[in-house]
């Protein structure tokens, strides 16, 4: 009878150790869902924390605008527009010095006639556009942007002032200091009436859309959350492979899982550049707008395909450490061809002496020394890209197959 009953127990706790195993899948699939849903908001929040919070790296994103030809074009246009109407063309000819007609005449290329508004716009295009293409406008650029970094977390909130604003559902910057450099160049090329002209302050837009009102509370919600929500969404991914029960195929599900959600974002700031260009208005450059918005997402873009290569060769080192058939098949050829390799080293005479039966007592423990040290060296890197994971990966793969050649035992 105490047979029987312990049968009975014994198929009773058959039944519902499935169960528990169905349960525990369960909450671990949907912990790696969660955190794959995470991984592109980390990816948005982590950017913006580091474009508000770091000043170096915030003008380093912005300092190449300077010397893009379709910015500089349309920062001349801009402060040709802002001069021209404060330019008096009737008066410009009558106040203008009987000695400085001449020199103004040779500027505006003898027209002086019926074409005075076509050739002052195209003298004063010409002076703008020699100052923001050179050095001095590049200086200024980037002097103006660290100055005002703070500013930016103003812009993005719609709170208090500075030289970026965010008004009308824009971000914009005053362009006052180059029309000053260019009223300087106006009247030095002969143009003294420039002098009468006020400080004139206008605004270059950096970024426009109707949307900005709206998408500027989900950034401040994202910088806030910071580098906070990445760790969130590894910990959640974490769980969940602990928790299932065949961990190694969470792991490669998890890791990939991360990755098409990261390049779907990448997929997303395309489409949304399309749609963005597309909705300017007509007195915004879609060009310089353009070169705008691939300027403030590039180090977006960059964390992009740096997750996206974390994450397929996270899931491929599982696969491959894994017991699967195919998993095998290339372990075996790794093996054999270092084998290979080991074995005419040692035709040709060379020894490893000591080292070898070292390195193969304690191949386990310096192959998982490699990892972590290879782990370490992803997480000190100030800013990681695509090509810093490939390299890190490449690198450990040598080092393996350094460990492996000293460990292969030489053909007797």
């Amino acid at each position: 009878m105490q047979e029987l009953r312990a049968r009975v127990a014994a198929l009773e706790g058959a039944r519902a150790r499935p169960a528990r195993h169905h349960v525990r899948s369960f909450v671990a699939a949907v912990l790696i869902v969660i955190g794959c849903v995470l991984a592109p908001l980390s990816v948005v929040a982590a950017w913006a924390a580091d474009e508000l919070d770091d000043t170096d790296r915030y003008v380093a994103t912005v300092a190449p605008l300077a010397s893009n030809p379709d910015v500089q074009n349309a920062v001349a246009g801009r402060a040709t527009d802002a001069l021209m109407t404060r330019i008096d063309l009737p008066s410009l000819l009558a106040e203008a010095a009987p000695q400085d007609r001449p020199r103004l005449r040779k500027a505006l290329g003898g027209r002086l006639g019926d074409s005075l508004e076509g050739a002052v716009r195209s003298f004063v295009h010409d002076k703008a556009r020699a100052v923001v293409a050179s050095d001095a406008f590049k200086t200024v650029w980037t002097e103006a942007n660290r100055r005002i970094h703070s500013s930016l977390d103003k812009a993005l909130t719609g709170k208090g002032g500075g030289a970026v604003q965010l008004q009308n559902d824009a971000v914009t910057l005053d362009i006052g200091p180059v029309l000053d450099r260019v009223k300087q160049r106006l009247v030095d090329s002969g143009m003294t009436v420039a002098a009468r002209i006020p400080a004139v302050h206008t605004d270059f837009t950096l970024v426009r859309s109707d949307q900005v009102g709206k998408v500027k509370t989900y950034v401040r919600l994202l910088q806030l959350a910071g580098n906070w929500l990445p760790v969130l969404a590894v910990l959640l991914v974490t769980a969940g492979v602990l928790l299932s029960v065949r961990r190694r195929r969470a792991l490669v599900a998890g890791a990939l899982g991360i990755a098409v959600a990261t390049a779907l974002l990448g997929i997303a700031l395309r489409v949304f550049r399309a749609i963005y260009l597309d909705r300017l208005p007509a007195d915004v450059s879609p060009a310089a707008a353009g070169a705008v918005y691939d300027a403030l997402t590039h180090f977006l873009r960059t964390t992009v395909r740096m997750v996206v290569a974390l994450g397929v060769i996270v899931a491929l080192g599982a696969w491959l450490t894994g017991p699967g058939r195919y998993a095998g098949l290339v372990r075996g050829l790794w093996t054999s061809g270092i084998g290979a390799v080991r074995a005419t080293a040692d035709r040709a005479g060379l020894r490893t002496g000591p080292v070898g039966p070292f390195v193969r007592r304690r191949r386990a423990w310096l192959t998982w020394i490699l990892v972590v040290a290879s782990l370490l060296a992803y997480l000190l890197w100030p800013y990681p890209t695509g090509w810093v994971v490939v390299g890190i990966a490449l690198c450990l793969l040598f080092l393996l197959a350094v460990v492996e050649f000293l460990a292969a035992r030489a053909p007797s």
